[in-house]
Order: structure tokens, then sequence, then C-alpha cells
């Protein structure tokens, strides 16, 4: 199910990735992904039924990065489109947002890192075999490096494109993750 993934240099921060509470990731989510909404705008109705997670380094209280993972299926329109993954409709799905990491450490492993471990949570947690997010069309390319497939249409969200992307979480499936960086 996972594509082709290039190798990259491994985080070369030492992380402590953890559960956190919702309102822990605001500020990063705000000034990352809207940075011209306010911090109350990106919270969502639903950031209470979820799981959030930051990537903290030993020296900041703040997490440089953030996730937040939902017990969400596959959107029931592209359920038939996505050929690549057998019956997704009989497997049980999670979906990421709001995934942001500060500039200053982008492109150096963390967010690998991260998604890695959001990944587990995902499958060991929620008991899901399928992971999915709206990416971007920018960060698409990343999130394919990292195996994950576009299904369906590209749509907007205010001003800004997405695609829908997704990955199975069989044990196969995952091992790309680890020598990636962000």
């Amino acid at each position: 199910m996972s594509g082709e993934v290039q190798s990259e240099v491994k985080s070369p921060f030492v992380l402590r990735i953890a559960r956190i509470d919702v309102d822990a990731t605001l500020e990063l989510r705000q000034s990352v992904l809207w940075p011209t909404l306010s911090i109350a705008d990106v919270r969502l109705t639903e950031d209470d039924k979820g799981l959030h997670f930051g990537a903290f380094l030993p020296q900041h209280e703040k997490p440089i990065a953030v996730i937040s993972l939902f017990d969400t299926p596959l959107p029931d329109q592209e359920l038939a489109m996505t050929s690549e993954i057998d019956s997704p409709s009989q497997r049980k799905s999670a979906r990421f947002r709001k995934f942001a990491c500060d500039p200053m450490y982008q492109n150096q492993g963390i967010g690998t890192e991260l998604l890695q471990h959001v990944i587990e949570a995902a499958r060991l947690t929620l008991g899901a075999s399928i992971i999915w997010c709206d990416a971007r069309i920018t960060s698409s390319a990343w999130y394919n490096k990292r195996g994950m497939i576009q299904f369906g249409d590209p749509f907007y969200k205010k001003d800004v494109q997405y695609v829908r992307m997704m990955m199975s979480l069989d044990a196969n499936a995952c091992h790309c993750l680890g020598d990636q960086s962000v």
C-alpha cells in the first residue's frame, strides 16, 4: 500500500513526545497553519474527543510540533475510490489533523518522528488499520515520501487547496517512516 520511500537523515534532536491537552496545541496550530485567524478559530469542535501530542526539546516547555488524532472513518464518498485498500469500509480508520511544526525546526526529522508516534497511537490505542488526513497540496509530497497515497479529488478550505492522503497501518506498511526527516 505504501509508495516508494526516500531515506533521509533522522532527527539530530533528543525529543520527548507526549500526550498533551488540546490547549497546548493551539498557539502552534495558529501561528503555523492559520496565522491570520485567532487562536479560538483554530480550535475544532471535536478537539475534546481527540488525542493530542506534542514534540518537546529538553530546553523547551512548549511543544515545537503538535498533531491531533481522531477516531474518524474515511469519508463515505471516497470509499469507492480507494482501490489501493481492500474493503476500506470494513477497516477502522483514524484521522490526524492540525499537524504543525515550528518553522525553526522543520526539515530536521521532528515532524516525521511525531507522525510515526501518532501512527503507532492510531494502531495501538485506537485499533485503526488505516490513517488519513487532509493534506495541503504544498505538503502532499512530504506525506507521499512517508508512504501515504492520495485519494479523492483536491478541494479547498478557505483559499488553501487540499488533497486527502492515507496509509495502511498493517505492520509491513509502517516500517518506512523510521529514517525520514521533516
